[in-house]
């Protein structure tokens, strides 16, 4: 009987934390969040509780497995509305090359060192740090870099709107105002930056903006 118990427990395990994961969403393992982590390690906790006493109660298990569900069901659609929210639990992308030079008060600020860096970027197939145009430290860790191109150029694309917000870390790695992104917002077609979901600008200088709520017209 005490190994039925524990297989049927096992099997209750599985298909609730199989339910919680298909309610969090689609992102991949290396893109977890903090919070993400911190429900997937309270849920392998509890699923050795609920399998480990067998004279536990399921409801012992299931009814916190819940709360954390409806938490990170709550966080996801908050992070959607609230961008200083999503910032805070998800973290923000950083700058860590830019034109090839290394930002040591941004590597500082994110406890990354020299010995992480150059391994990232060996891994990438790049030895000099003066190749890179742009290196970027995603929340997740991963280092995200665009080479420099033979024009001196690459394919970064520096983010000036998100969901409606002004990036001010964006303006501020291209030296730009406010005052100037209003005004290209307006040169194409838009009122606020309310109405404009994503704004981004390339090497070139060119500005490119995506409509909010586009496909709901």
């Amino acid at each position: 009987m005490l190994a039925l118990s524990i297989i049927l427990r096992t099997i209750l395990t599985y298909f609730i934390i199989l339910l919680v994961f298909r309610f969090m969403g689609k992102r991949e393992i290396g893109e977890l969040s903090v919070m993400d982590l911190v429900v997937f390690v309270m849920l392998a906790e509890i699923a050795v509780y609920l399998i480990e006493n067998t004279d536990a109660p399921y409801w012992h298990a299931i009814l916190p497995m819940v709360v954390l569900l409806l938490i990170q069901l709550f966080s996801a659609w908050f992070s959607l509305k609230n961008q200083t929210f999503r910032n805070w639990f998800d973290g923000r992308p950083t700058v860590i090359i830019k034109h090839g030079a290394v930002d040591e008060y941004e590597m500082r600020r994110q406890r990354y060192n020299f010995n992480d860096l150059l391994l990232q970027l060996r891994e990438q197939g790049i030895q000099q740090v003066q190749d890179v145009e742009y290196a970027i430290l995603e929340p997740s860790g991963k280092l995200s870099v665009f080479e420099k191109k033979e024009d001196g150029t690459s394919d970064y694309a520096v983010v000036l709107i998100s969901d409606g917000h002004i990036e001010k870390s964006g303006l501020r790695n291209i030296d730009k105002s406010e005052d100037w992104l209003l005004e290209e917002v307006k040169k194409q077609g838009f009122e606020s930056v309310k109405d404009v979901s994503l704004c981004t600008i390339n090497d070139k200088g060119e500005v490119q903006m995506d409509e909010k709520d586009e496909y709901k017209k």
